[in-house]
């Protein structure tokens, strides 16, 4: 039948108008590509052997029934599969995007310990979810009964969200602030769109929206809005802001015009794909286009960075990174991806300091792994005498993120933080020193993945609702 479909594609009569040709051949694709996928899902479904110990759910943050819905997926039960699968994950279209399932359930499943190849889990995710959205299995969230509780939740990226979803659902008054004008944090401006396309964000924003979550954008706490006024608001308030400041690089020549964050150049080309006025972009200051660009660092941001300077026509792209690829804290899978683009990895290295103003060379001294560290992991020792300068007119520091003083930002001296100046929560409710404040994601975490703060937001809200229902009864929740 697909023979059949691409010989009708091929054929297209050639006298028909520019239009009409391609919307049909657009038709063709779709419907050919839709068939492959839905095989390839089940395929791919149909080669989980339901092992008795399920590795891949152990190693999920959310401990999704996987085996579960791969085999309804294989017996061509997708409705069925989708219900199970949005049981446990709050989006699980966007999951199975940007999740590193290298790291988690793909890289634990024991086909592919035994050498076979995994089963491709997040595929079959996102295929089942995008299917559920196409056929209108994805219901709307109407709550049975509205509450008289309020939650406030600063911070619209996954973590807020997830909670947002769950906390609507069971009637709860929710509404959400946030420094951008759209919601999704780092979904939304963090990661590139040939990842995870902003219209599936926007989506659930909207569904959200829908529901009766409220949203205050184009708001920042502490300065259009004390922290004591949100309090004031809500019954409860949950902190979902996320870590956005960036760790700078004290070196010679490091402010030097050509040396940017990776949170603005990823900013920058998100909101050109949006069609937004970019100035920065459109004069090249945060656009990769013709340039020799050198990213510094080794995680998932980097290698967000480097693959959109591929992607915007970078003339070279290379990536700087102290320690070797068996100790890249990013996704082995991307790397991959990256140099399959065309990316080069320059492992063991590390920048002393820049050359030019603007830049134009990165000072890099050659790197050896010593002994472990506290964490474990080896140490990078200079070694003397193999430095050399590698050219470079657009230089993006990729170095990781950190914990804005939310204390002193927002006033809340009480607001208990660690050493680190995460917040100091309960690791099963989530609640801070402050009693009815809770806080989760990154905030808490650290620089961590979205899965881990749509399990932390589920976790809080359902916490949150279970205060407010021992609160009516008159008793304290445990």
């Amino acid at each position: 039948m697909a023979k059949q479909r691409m010989l009708q594609f091929v054929s297209v009569d050639k006298q028909m108008p520019a239009k009409r040709e391609a919307d049909q051949r657009a038709h063709d694709f779709l419907e050919i590509y839709g068939e492959f996928a839905e095989a390839k899902a089940e395929e791919q479904a149909g080669r989980c052997s339901q092992c008795g110990v399920p590795y891949c759910q152990s190693h999920c943050p959310l401990h999704n029934n996987i085996p579960d819905w791969l085999r309804m997926t294989a017996e061509g039960r997708l409705q069925e599969a989708y219900e199970v699968s949005q049981l446990t994950n709050t989006f699980p279209e966007i999951c199975g995007r940007i999740c590193p399932q290298d790291r988690l359930c793909e890289g634990n499943c024991v086909i592919e310990q035994s050498g076979h190849g995994t089963v491709t889990i997040g595929a079959v995710e996102k295929y089942i979810t995008d299917t559920a959205w196409e056929n209108g299995w994805v219901q709307p969230i109407t709550p049975l009964t509205e509450r008289v509780e309020s939650v406030g939740i600063i911070g619209a990226g996954p973590g807020g969200l997830a909670a947002a979803d769950r906390l609507r659902r069971a009637g709860v008054q929710v509404t959400v602030y946030d420094r951008y004008d759209r919601a999704g944090g780092l979904l939304t401006y963090g990661i590139p769109g040939f990842k995870l396309e902003k219209d599936i964000v926007m989506r659930r924003n909207e569904q959200l929206e829908q529901g009766g979550v409220s949203f205050v954008l184009n708001c920042n706490v502490g300065e259009d809005i004390s922290f004591a006024e949100i309090r004031e608001k809500h019954d409860s308030v949950l902190i979902a802001t996320g870590v956005y400041k960036t760790r700078d690089l004290q070196a010679p020549g490091s402010g030097a015009k050509g040396i940017v964050r990776a949170i603005d150049y990823l900013t920058a080309s998100n909101r050109k794909s949006f069609g937004d006025a970019v100035p920065e972009y459109d004069s090249g200051e945060l656009n990769a286009e013709g340039r020799k660009v050198v990213v510094i660092g080794g995680g998932d941001t980097a290698m967000d960075c480097v693959r959109t300077a591929i992607r915007q026509g970078a003339t070279s792209v290379k990536c700087l990174y102290r320690r070797d690829r068996a100790n890249m804290p990013g996704s082995l899978r991307e790397v991959q991806n990256a140099e399959e683009e065309g990316v080069v990895f320059e492992w063991l290295t590390a920048p002393k300091g820049f050359t030019g103003e603007p830049v134009s060379g990165v000072m890099v001294q050659k790197m050896r792994l010593g002994a472990p560290d506290a964490s474990g992991r080896q140490r990078p020792e200079v070694i003397e005498g193999a430095d050399y300068v590698e050219e470079a007119d657009l230089v993006i520091k990729a170095l990781g993120f950190e914990p804005e003083e939310i204390p002193s930002l927002w006033g809340t001296p009480q607001l208990e933080v660690t050493r680190w100046g995460t917040i100091k929560a309960d690791f099963r409710s989530h609640e801070t020193s402050m009693p009815g404040v809770f806080a989760v994601g990154d905030i808490v975490r650290g620089a961590s993945l979205v899965v881990w703060a749509i399990r932390d937001g589920r976790e809080a809200a359902d916490a949150m609702i279970e205060r407010f229902d021992a609160a009516k009864h008159g008793v304290a929740a445990e």
